[in-house]
């Protein structure tokens, strides 16, 4: 028998353009933070050094972040997946107070092709990124506005890039303990059981899509439609 048959089926869950705008968004992020921490930790200041060159670095790294997903718009898969994961459900209120109650049974967190921890990641770290950007071109343009405005955008884009910082460390935890969830990201597909097991309501989408060509074939029986299941 082949290598090929005996591998276990995998189930596609994203594109090469939406990993694509992951990677990239994700290399500009870490290049944020990390000349952001060399322009405020005296230490690394100092390992460092050339702080004009850092800052340049940090300004361009920033500025470019929103590029990646505009580019992304241009895959169809990135923009469907854009209107799930802003897409809550009833299953995500399910999902949400079994994580409050850190009830970790399957059952008790019904998922989407994206849990309602991750949505509620997605939309604060795009929200986020948006005031860190708009923040910054005020620090970074000082003539376009008062000094009032610039003293308080560096308020908060100090303190957001703090926060910024520890959620992204929460969000790097949390890939490294689910490698499963990792291979989906690296290759763009994962395994069946992750999917039945994680995210069962878009495993059962993705089985009731998979059988829309069953009409043709009068053998295998079409299943029940599922109109709760269709938009996940």
């Amino acid at each position: 028998m082949s290598l090929r048959a005996d591998a276990p089926a995998g189930v596609r869950r994203f594109s090469p353009a939406e990993r694509w705008v992951h990677r990239t968004t994700a290399a500009l992020m870490g290049v944020c933070v990390l000349t952001a921490a060399c322009l405020y930790v005296p230490q690394l200041a100092e390992l460092v050094g050339r702080r004009e060159l850092v800052v340049r670095i940090h300004e361009w790294a920033g500025l470019a972040l929103p590029v990646p997903v505009l580019a992304g718009l241009a895959s169809r898969a990135f923009r469907a997946d854009l209107g799930r994961i802003n897409r809550f459900g009833p299953h995500d209120r399910t999902w949400l107070r079994a994580a409050l109650h850190r009830d970790k049974r399957p059952a008790s967190r019904p998922a989407g092709k994206f849990n309602a921890g991750q949505k509620l990641y997605a939309s604060w770290i795009a929200g986020a990124t948006l005031v860190m950007l708009g923040t910054g071109l005020m620090m970074w343009f000082t003539h376009l506005t008062p000094l009032l405005w610039r003293t308080s955008a560096t308020f908060v884009h100090d303190w957001l890039a703090l926060t910024i910082g520890i959620v992204l460390a929460g969000h790097i935890g949390m890939a490294l303990a689910d490698p499963e969830s990792r291979r989906g990201m690296r290759t763009g597909s994962v395994s069946r059981e992750w999917a039945n097991r994680e995210h069962p309501l878009w495993r059962q989408y993705v089985s009731f899509r998979g059988a829309g060509n069953c009409a043709n074939n009068p053998n295998t029986p079409a299943p029940a439609r599922r109109p709760h299941l269709l938009r996940r």
